[in-house]
């Protein structure tokens, strides 16, 4: 089996993301069947809940729910939801129109709540200007952090996606000096360097992958976000599982040491949710461990 390619492709000029509910009492077979079919792995992820599963009396191994962190310092909202799509093109007119067809297959079992565009700003950057994904594996080693391997048929070849978004408040960050703003990143924004005294809030050494017991290793594909007078990240981590993931967000909270990441100065997020990335198969996204 093979992965849906684009949690290893580069991240696009634009994307949707679509998260939906699963509608009480009704049966989701069909339609996820019909997204599978539908959603090539390129322009269109799927990604499972684990409500879902549990709908359907299934248990993908590593499939949980987003997790509650009641010491997080500051709180870390949770917003699990059913179903998640990850749209991704050139341009937002057609992940809008795709958006729409896939809806429509969707719709019988499951209702959409949430929709965020996003977009890639200027090389790969934040809002803010830092570069984010310096730290990405590349190649085999991408391979390796990403996607499940030596689980069985159904299992091998997909992935484990984190979703966040961050809402950042630029006038606490624009009050900020530049020289507050690197630390807090623990890089020069314009040589995108590691500051070697940088603070131990710095977000890279709240992150740094190779820093956990087992490492922490993940495929970063975050892109900025804007509506109205908002604006900030739309965080996505694709992993073998979600362990790495969280291991670096309860460092991010303070669950190891009590220091928090300094990002939250100015950063917060406001949704989070986990999704199991099923591998392609000879008719699209192969379902087999969810029994279908």
């Amino acid at each position: 089996m093979t992965p849906q390619t684009a949690i290893l492709d580069p991240i696009p000029d634009h994307a949707r993301h679509l998260f939906f509910e699963l509608r009480p009492a009704t049966d989701p077979r069909a339609a996820l069947c019909a997204l599978a079919a539908a959603c090539d792995g390129s322009s269109a992820v799927l990604g499972i809940g684990a409500g879902v599963a549990a709908a359907l009396s299934a248990h993908p191994a590593g499939l949980r729910a987003f997790p509650e962190l009641p010491d997080a310092r500051p709180a870390i909202p949770v917003t699990q939801q059913a179903l998640w799509l990850w749209l991704r093109g050139d341009e937002p007119g057609g992940l809008l129109l795709l958006g729409h067809a896939l809806e429509a297959l969707a719709a019988p079992a499951f209702a959409r709540v949430q929709a965020i565009d996003s977009f890639r700003h200027r090389d790969s950057r934040d809002l803010t200007g830092y570069e984010d994904g310096t730290e990405n594996p590349k190649d085999e080693a991408a391979v390796e952090a990403a996607i499940a391997q030596g689980q069985g048929a159904g299992i091998d070849g997909s992935s484990f996606a984190a979703v966040q978004q961050w809402l950042h408040d630029f006038q606490v960050y624009d009050a900020l000096p530049r020289s507050e703003q690197d630390n807090c990143f623990g890089r020069a924004r314009d040589s995108n360097e590691e500051l070697e005294d940088a603070p131990e809030s710095a977000h890279v050494k709240r992150t740094a992958q190779e820093d956990f017991e087992p490492e922490a290793f993940v495929v970063r594909r975050s892109m900025p976000w804007t509506a109205g007078a908002d604006a900030g990240l739309v965080f996505l981590a694709f992993g073998k599982s979600f362990d790495a993931f969280e291991a670096q967000l309860r460092r991010m909270t303070g669950h190891d040491d009590g220091i928090s990441d300094a990002l939250f100065s100015f950063t917060r997020p406001l949704t989070g949710g986990y999704y199991w990335c099923p591998p392609l198969g000879a008719a699209g996204v192969d379902l087999q461990a969810l029994g279908l």
